[in-house]
């Protein structure tokens, strides 16, 4: 039996702190006893701390200590504004800390699917910590890397719907790291899987072996619910079209309707009268005689579908019989794209029409389509001249998003960099009717993101004209060290309208249709302006605001519906 080292040294270090403890009890008491004790439970408290798992230094950064004395809020430009119709969509720039804190606020539970490309922290200043790069010489460079990252993958593990997953992609340099991190906030079983991508097919190296991929971490909120699902199952074999072709899709034959079964049925043993002619398994009728006889082995011939089934199949178009040069034929069946024949409630077979679908591999991104040559490609067609290091290709975005459970899905990726996420919705909604929203995130070192990421989504919407708007949001702050909440309460009140519009993905400038009021001032002046008003159909009104009866019937006249703003829109950060 195996003995837990590390298990008797806390038993040992535990009781050497009973002693102690005893010992303070025995002894006189005095100002300073109170003191020796609590500092004891506090040597109790780590001691039984975490037995496994990521073990790190942990580091504030400069966001942390803003956070501290400031609350985050938003502004938007709204000289930056795109209105193309569709859905609405949001960039913000700024910390993606503070972004995703504030978030919380909007989003909680509700982000179907995150990606994110976090640095991966090779030591070649790849990693910017307190806007300084780290180096590999840092000899704290995993445990600030942890750090950073840990507080934000516990507020997007916060964000993600009950069906929600989150994929991170990483090279070797950090993705153990990420795994035990993960493992962590997420849980071990919410574990899905770490797929290598291809990022490039050849190259140097300064290693003694080639490194040509990095990995895609994928995690569900809960495993028992996550909504990913199969992607479309596309061969080269479906190639014949009949009859049905509009609704069942392109068909493939690979498969005779007779086989040497594993294990011989009699029921599936019969005869098949079409056209005129008798089809038997194996296609002998003197060895089906035989077998009819009892003289068969373990495995022998029949047929895959019983007669049920196959009358069935062919009364609606499954069947084809292949005639050979030697005047046989044999029976096949159909497989349909996007058809299949099943059994309802009632116990009666009929043909369902859905799309057919097989699982994500693990190999699928080893192919040279999701690799970072042709992100630049991607990124070629929208910019001259434009260098971006190593971007990810839309291919692999696609993909993410084509498993996930719905084509409405709300998308975070708050390490938005030059925008793939942004542009990939915006192109699956085009080629698959979807209403998937994206929210990006990302500061504005070097201006990314207003030349690079906003910059590509507008380019992206006016090139092919797609249906879709943005909204370009900034992260603030309002100092809230020293102060009582009623001195900062109008300026938060300033920003409330950007979290309804985030929330609710809707834009308030120039729309008759929807309306914000705040104080009781904006409300009295709303209800005393019907010509302005007389389109309204929905009111957001500030949490506080007190209607009269008058006011109140007013808006019900008018049909509008009355959304009350959350209160805790209002609040500043918890910690």
């Amino acid at each position: 039996m195996s003995t837990n080292i590390s298990k008797q040294k806390r038993e040992d270090l535990l009781y050497k702190i009973k002693e102690i403890r005893n010992f303070i009890a025995a002894a006189p008491q005095d100002e300073n006893t109170g003191n020796l004790l609590s500092y004891l439970a506090e040597l109790e408290k780590d001691v039984n701390g975490k037995k496994y798992g990521l073990v790190f230094e942990e580091h504030r950064e400069e966001t942390d200590e803003i956070l501290d004395i400031h609350t985050p809020v938003l502004t938007e430009n709204k000289d930056l504004f795109i209105d193309n119709g569709g859905q609405m969509n949001f960039l913000i720039e700024g910390d993606n800390l503070a972004s995703l804190h504030l978030l919380e606020k909007t989003h909680k539970g509700k982000i179907d699917l995150i990606y994110i490309d976090p640095p991966y922290n090779t030591g070649n200043k790849d990693f910017i910590y307190d806007d300084k790069f780290i180096v590999s010489e840092d000899g704290f460079r995993h445990s600030k890397y942890v750090s950073f990252l840990k507080k934000r993958l516990e507020l997007m593990c916060k964000l993600l719907s009950p069906q929600g997953f989150i994929c991170i992609s990483i090279d070797d340099n950090e993705q153990p790291d990420i795994r035990f991190l993960c493992d962590e906030i997420f849980g071990t079983e919410n574990f899905i899987s770490c797929m290598p991508r291809r990022t490039k097919s050849s190259g140097k190296t300064t290693n003694h072996i080639s490194a040509n991929h990095d990995y895609v971490i994928i995690y569900a909120k809960n495993i028992t619910a996550v909504g990913i699902v199969g992607i479309p199952h596309i061969d080269e074999g479906y190639k014949f079209e009949d009859e049905y072709v509009e609704t069942r899709g392109k068909y493939k034959l690979n498969q005779t309707l007779d086989y040497d079964s594993l294990s011989y049925s009699a029921g599936l043993d019969y005869p098949i009268e079409l056209k005129g002619r008798v089809f038997y398994p194996g296609s002998d009728y003197n060895k089906y005689l035989q077998r009819k006889n009892g003289k068969h082995h373990r495995a022998d011939w029949a047929w895959r579908w019983s007669k049920e089934l196959f009358e069935f199949g062919y009364n609606n178009g499954f069947i084809v019989v292949k005639e050979k040069a030697d005047g046989t034929a044999r029976i096949y069946t159909k497989t349909y794209l996007n058809a299949a024949i099943k059994r309802n409630v009632n116990d009666k077979y009929e043909v369902v029409i859905s799309e057919r679908k097989k699982p994500l591999s693990t190999l699928n991104f080893l192919d040279a389509e999701y690799s970072n040559d042709n992100a630049k490609k991607d990124l070629k067609q929208i910019f001259t001249n434009f260098a971006f290091d190593y971007p990810k290709p839309l291919s692999l975005l696609k993909k993410l998003m084509q498993i996930c459970y719905s084509d409405s899905a709300i998308v975070l990726d708050c390490f938005a960099g030059s925008g793939t996420t942004g542009h990939a919705v915006i192109k699956m909604n085009a080629e698959d009717g979807g209403n998937r929203r994206f929210i990006l995130c990302t500061n504005n070192e070097n201006n990314i993101c207003r030349e690079v990421t906003y910059e590509r989504i507008r380019r992206v919407i006016d090139k092919e004209g797609y249906p879709a708007s943005l909204k370009y949001y900034k992260v603030d702050y309002v100092p809230i060290s020293d102060r009582l909440y009623y001195e900062y309460a109008d300026e938060l009140l300033k920003h409330i309208r950007e979290l309804v519009e985030l929330e609710n993905a809707i834009n308030f400038t120039d729309n008759t249709e929807i309306a914000i009021v705040l104080t009781e001032e904006d409300l009295d002046n709303f209800i005393a302006q019907p010509e302005n008003n007389t389109k309204c159909r929905k009111l957001y009104l500030g949490h506080d605001i007190l209607m009269d009866a008058l006011q109140a019937q007013v808006l019900k006249d008018r049909k509008i519906t009355i959304n009350i703003i959350p209160d805790y829109y209002y609040k500043e950060l918890e910690g």
